[in-house]
């Protein structure tokens, strides 16, 4: 980017911090206001989304990487540019041409509707059409899976502790040689309720296109709780008991279905590069400064999908445009005030996290200075500031010495930081400080806490029933703009304490076994 462009960008930004903004009113703060602002130019419409791959993501990058040069960064991308280009394979279902038929004795045809009652998790091994019988067996644990060979087993897709998990589901399936294994919502999980309609039906991967030679692959389907009962038409079972006894954990029956599933698939898929952004401030102390301090967050949204509601449009605004926005504050705030801190700072805007951690993994297995370096990872995701600012919960809080400072920061802002309650929802492995962890480097992460039964909780449980990867994250949703000025002090607070520490972040030790 020229020098001039990089001008022409800031003058618009000032041009626009100047005029009056719908939610001006709300926002008491300075620095607040200019970091809503450049959420704004990354979550209106005009940015469509963020769709990994997208011409618009690129946009996006384009934008960020801008804003990081203005702010003086360095490029930390190969070639001394802000890019890091992870290489990607689609698979996705085309809508149009996918079917999904319930067949009964009678020859009376009933159809699921894809993407609303009914999904696929889309591979290139799937085939034009396939038709299988079938069968109920509850949990789907190793016990009972006999006699399901070639068929579709239906399993209560409980996500709660010590009954079998997706994988193991998925595991008993195969080594049951069955066809294919569909996966029925609890309806009883309330903290975070399953979501209908999907998006679409995209899986990516990292690398190049997988080898197309014919196999045998399980069909993976998930069905909507509310279209359970037409699947169980005939059977003389209860849909409505199974599902409650299901959700308290109680003991389920295993039943043939009278019913065969027809599945019919159009795809296509396509191989694409899509950019990490990453950008260096060097560190101060001549010593320290080799070593690295990551802030990271994912910009990569889901961009059209299927309507919610008449909107189309899935802007991803707290999910995750507002949090990058917030390293980009970071950085002006720094190159305003001429301050470099201790250690270096990589900032690390990650690509594909929606499709399941991609650029965060890609970085970690490909990283653009010595993964020995990296001391640390404080990742922005998952943050609603809906409430007053009083609860954080901290991911991996225990688990790494950054716990232990985090509480430090926290305690001198009045913010109590707590674990992490609701271990069942899996959120220590759904974020892009989790790739970090894995390689062995202290990370965290952070989420507005509550107390049972409070309006905080409500507002909370509220967001993910209704905005969370749906088109209603957008710039209108309600929004606590004093939370947010709290958050982001912490965030600031928390990178600089961890910055200009003596000794470098470590692993806790694990507790003693039982």
């Amino acid at each position: 980017m020229t020098i001039r462009r990089t001008l022409l960008i800031l003058s618009a930004l000032s041009l626009t911090a100047s005029a009056q903004h719908p939610r001006d009113h709300e926002i008491h703060n300075p620095d607040t206001q200019s970091w809503w602002l450049t959420t704004e130019l990354l979550s209106n419409d005009s940015m469509e989304g963020r769709d990994t791959g997208s011409p618009a993501y690129q946009r996006a990058a384009n934008y960020v990487a801008d804003r990081f040069r203005a702010a003086g960064l360095t490029p930390s991308g190969p070639d001394a540019t802000f890019f890091q280009a992870v290489p990607l394979h689609e698979t996705a279902i085309d809508p149009e041409g996918a079917t999904f038929t319930l067949l009964r004795d009678t020859a009376k045809e009933q159809p699921l509707i894809f993407l609303q009652q009914i999904d696929i998790a889309p591979t290139g091994a799937l085939p034009a059409e396939a038709e299988a019988p079938l069968t109920f067996r509850g949990y789907c644990g190793k016990d009972v899976m006999q006699n399901i060979a070639a068929k579709i087993v239906v399993c209560f897709a409980n996500r709660r502790a010590g009954l079998p998990s997706a994988r193991e589901r998925s595991a008993n399936a195969i080594a049951g040689k069955a066809r294919g294994i569909l996966n029925v919502d609890d309806p009883y999980f309330t903290i975070e309720p399953p979501r209908w309609p999907s998006a679409y039906a995209r899986s990516v991967a990292t690398g190049e296109a997988p080898s197309t030679r014919p196999r045998a692959e399980l069909l993976t389907l998930r069905l909507s709780a509310d279209v359970f009962p037409t699947l169980l038409e005939g059977s003389g079972q209860n849909a409505a008991a199974i599902l409650k006894a299901g959700g308290n954990k109680q003991p389920l029956p295993s039943f043939d279905i009278p019913a065969k599933l027809r599945v019919r698939t159009r795809f296509t898929q396509r191989s694409y590069n899509s950019p990490n952004i990453l950008a260096i401030l060097p560190g101060s102390d001549p010593v320290l400064k080799n070593e690295y301090v990551v802030i990271s967050a994912h910009l990569d949204g889901y961009g059209y999908g299927t309507p919610v509601q008449g909107d189309k449009l899935y802007n991803g605004t707290l999910d995750d445009a507002a949090y990058v926005a917030l390293l980009i504050q970071f950085a002006d705030n720094l190159h305003r005030d001429h301050r470099s801190l201790k250690r270096s700072l990589l900032f690390a805007v990650f690509t594909g996290e929606e499709k399941g951690l991609l650029g965060s993994n890609y970085f970690v297995a490909h990283p653009t200075v010595p993964i020995s370096q990296m001391v640390a990872d404080i990742n922005l995701d998952m943050l609603r500031p809906l409430f007053p600012l009083r609860i954080l919960t901290a991911l991996a809080i225990n688990d790494t010495s950054l716990g232990k400072t985090a509480r430090t920061v926290g305690e001198s802002m009045g913010i109590e930081l707590r674990p992490d309650s609701e271990p069942e929802r899996g959120l220590m492995t759904r974020a892009d400080h989790y790739p970090f962890l894995r390689a062995g480097i202290p990370a965290i992460g952070f989420l507005f806490g509550y107390d049972p039964g409070t309006d905080a909780e409500r507002r909370f449980r509220e967001w993910y029933k209704v905005r969370y990867h749906r088109p209603q994250d957008d710039l209108t949703q309600p929004i606590d703009f004093d939370a947010a000025t709290t958050f982001n002090q912490f965030f600031y607070n928390l990178t600089e304490a961890v910055c200009n520490l003596p000794q470098r972040p470590a692993l806790n030790p694990p507790p003693p076994a039982p």
